[in-house]
């Protein structure tokens, strides 16, 4: 059995410290072979930078995910392309794109890979580079054609509810596991599907509980009311009531399928 632990989208400062004050807890009750979070709004809640993917690295995350908010920083570029970051973005993008969509990892004698998708709908990336996004059924479709023996996780990242769960059934049996990120609203519909894919529509995020999705609440408002400009930088406190979201996964290595999903969803007090 091959333990996973994966931590939803980190937002912010108070993100990274809630991770920092309760990655111990967790790993100590779960005992992991493998930590995983999405990363892309490490730094400020939009990006990461160097700096905080080291931060988080060293409290004992093992790769990160990411999403179309990556290349918001200075730098990302050459921190998308250090392997050793063992950072990716959506495979689905243009292969110009800096980095990588895939990340191989062996856990004994077994391969996982460690995929990273973009939907398509509904998102207000701009139409050019909505259209210049690649099926994400094709793109994932082509990446475990080319070894039907490893376990696959896929992040994907996606507005659409709907997206994540057509998905998920059409590699239902083909992958080992599909949790949705993004929207930083947990779901409450995790579940095993019939062919032993571990499934959830979005895996929330770790960050200021009194928030929108991790944003200062008057940010957001001036945003829907369209008032002033809009802000990169989510102005929240470091320290506070923070919300932990994330996943637990049990996997079969023999069958390639799941035996157990466990969503945690945590309140806690960040020092």
């Amino acid at each position: 059995m091959i333990k996973i632990l994966f931590i939803a989208d980190i937002v912010g400062k108070i993100g990274r410290n809630a991770v920092k004050q309760e990655l111990p807890r967790l790993r100590k009750k779960y005992k992991p072979d493998l930590v995983i979070a999405n990363a892309e709004n490490l730094a400020h809640g939009i990006g990461a930078t160097q700096k905080t993917i080291d931060e988080m690295k060293e409290v004992g995350i093992d790769a990160f995910t990411s999403g179309n908010h990556i290349w918001e920083k200075a730098g990302s570029d050459i921190m998308l392309d250090d392997e050793h970051n063992k950072l990716i973005r959506p495979a689905n993008y243009p292969t110009k794109k800096s980095g990588r969509g895939q990340l191989i990892i062996n856990i004994g004698e077994n391969k996982l890979i460690v995929v990273n998708l973009m939907g398509r709908v509904f998102f207000d990336c701009g139409d050019r580079e909505r259209d210049a996004l690649h099926d994400p059924f094709k793109t994932l479709d082509k990446i475990i054609s080319e070894d039907r023996r490893a376990l696959y996780l896929v992040d994907f990242h996606a507005e659409a509810t709907s997206e994540k769960i057509a998905l998920a059934n059409y590699f239902d049996g083909r992958v080992t596991a599909v949790f949705g990120t993004h929207t930083h609203v947990q779901t409450a519909d995790e579940r095993i599907l019939s062919k032993g894919t571990a499934y959830i529509s979005d895996a929330g995020m770790v960050g200021y509980a009194d928030s929108v999705i991790g944003a200062d609440k008057q940010q957001i408002y001036n945003l829907f009311l369209k008032i002033g400009q809009t802000s990169k930088k989510h102005d929240v406190p470091s320290r506070g009531q923070a919300v932990l979201n994330g996943i637990y996964l049990e996997l079969d290595e023999k069958s390639r399928r799941a035996g157990k999903i466990e969503r945690i969803n945590k309140t806690v007090e960040v020092r």
